[in-house]
């Protein structure tokens, strides 16, 4: 009965997660959307992650020719930032390796990150696909170096000095106090007693996704609708 149940469940695949009335609907290799479905159900993550972040995360993470590492991290905005919300995931061994709750940018929402933006100064989170690079330490202790990979998403990250951090202000202890977490600059950042662990895990060359349910950056994502992506070359990190 299992197996009659799964054969159903993978012929309607590319039906599952499709975006709701008024979201443009994004095209999905049926591979993609195989090792979505698989993913979500091995690793337990209803009702954790948003079936439609992992199903697009997914379809960009194989897209993605610069990627030298097979893991993949979802940042799944759709949820409160009382929650979980970070979940790092390693593509090989189909294991989850960490999940966390993380900061959104300032001016992004108060619980909910609701407003993103690419321009500098504006102190909120950038949504879409990511590439780590080296870390550093600097002022906000150890740090990972983002390259945002979508022209006119999250391509100014660097300028922005969008970078994974740790911070106190992403404590769950100040759920407990404020409601909600602190917020960043724009950055995602992350509870102190991770930050290391996790930046470890996902530095040098892996794709890290945030995703919203917003229809704006569905439009226009370069590497969702297939514009083009482009590998993100390695540059020498500028921050101290």
């Amino acid at each position: 009965m299992q197996k009659i149940f799964l054969t159903v469940f993978l012929t309607f695949l590319p039906l599952l997660g499709q975006p709701r009335t008024g979201c443009p609907e994004i095209k999905m290799p049926h591979t993609a959307a195989h090792t979505a479905a698989v993913l979500y159900e091995d690793l337990q993550l209803e009702g954790k992650l948003s079936e439609e972040a992992l199903r697009l995360a997914v379809a960009g993470y194989e897209k993605i020719t610069g990627r030298k590492r097979d893991v993949l991290t979802v940042i799944d905005f759709s949820k409160p930032s009382t929650e979980e919300r970070l979940f790092v995931i390693d593509m090989r061994e189909r294991q989850l390796l960490f999940s966390s709750v993380v900061a959104h940018g300032r001016n992004s929402g108060g619980v909910y990150a609701t407003d993103f933006s690419n321009r500098d100064g504006s102190h909120q989170s950038s949504l879409g696909f990511y590439l780590t690079e080296n870390t550093y330490q600097g002022k906000n202790g150890y740090s990972l170096v983002l390259e945002g990979l979508e022209k006119g998403v999250n391509d100014n990250a660097r300028r922005r000095a969008i970078v994974v951090h740790g911070a106190s202000y992403a404590n769950p202890s100040v759920i407990r106090s404020g409601g909600r977490l602190g917020r960043s600059f724009g950055c995602p950042a992350l509870p102190t007693r991770l930050n290391r662990p996790i930046i470890d895990a996902i530095k040098g060359g892996s794709v890290l996704y945030i995703y919203a349910d917003d229809e704006k950056y569905l439009a226009q994502s370069p590497i969702l609708n297939d514009n083009g992506s482009r590998p993100a070359e390695q540059k020498p990190d500028t921050q101290a």
